[in-house]
């Protein structure tokens, strides 16, 4: 897996969810659902940028999987937003999309990582 794509597809991921929460608070006025969407959704692309940056391939791995429970968590809160009605269908469906795919390429660095 390229670096690169990991890094941008998180990156592109997070400025959606800085947009997302921006969306929420300006025009549905959600402020705690909207916060955790925010901290989740940037966490993932910060802790891969750490995980580049470390010091063995046991910090590469935890901070990997750090960024993949971030995943997970943040796809929860998508659910949650749509199914409590602050993002449509249309909305979270796309963001979903990305976010599952992160925990693939995520769940496929961990394993490549751990088998090196």
């Amino acid at each position: 897996m390229s670096q690169s794509i990991l890094k941008e597809k998180s990156y592109s991921f997070a400025l959606r969810a800085v947009r997302m929460c921006r969306y929420l608070t300006d025009e549905k006025k959600e402020f705690v659902l909207s916060k955790q969407i925010l901290r989740s959704g940037t966490s993932i692309g910060a802790n891969i940028e750490e995980a580049f940056q470390g010091q063995s391939n046991a910090d590469f791995i935890h901070k990997l999987s750090i960024s993949l429970k971030e995943s997970f968590e943040t796809n929860y809160w998508l659910r949650l937003l749509r199914d409590a009605e602050y993002l449509s269908e249309k909305e979270s469906e796309s963001m979903l999309a990305d976010c599952e795919e992160l925990q693939k390429l995520l769940t496929a660095s961990v394993i490549k990582a751990k088998n090196r």
